[in-house]
């Protein structure tokens, strides 16, 4: 369920003063474990380093973020390849060098 609109979006009020506190289009990355909270339009531009549980995640604000949370840039779950070793053998067939095509 999402938020009330009567309430407006979440935005941490400490984030908010981090921003401030940076100049526009700064490099330095901007750590938080604020996952819930949402990108506002002052955040463009900025780099946040976004806690997934394990470490920090780097996530470049973008103006088409706008609107969506923190959390969405920042994945918890590293993907682990399906198959075995029948998996492994095709792919060493797919990386193997291929001979140079003669004229």
């Amino acid at each position: 369920m999402s938020r009330s609109s009567k309430k407006g979006p979440y935005v941490d009020p400490k984030l908010l003063k981090k921003i401030a506190k940076l100049n526009p289009g700064d490099k330095t990355v901007i750590k938080t474990w604020s996952r819930d909270s949402e990108i506002s339009p002052e955040m463009v531009g900025f780099v946040f380093g976004v806690h997934n549980g394990k470490d920090f995640i780097s996530v470049r604000v973008a103006e088409e973020m706008v609107g969506h949370r923190l959390g969405e840039f920042s994945l918890t779950r590293k993907f682990v390849k399906h198959g075995g070793k029948i998996q492994r053998e095709i792919e060493k067939k797919a990386e193997a060098p291929k001979p140079p095509a003669s004229k």
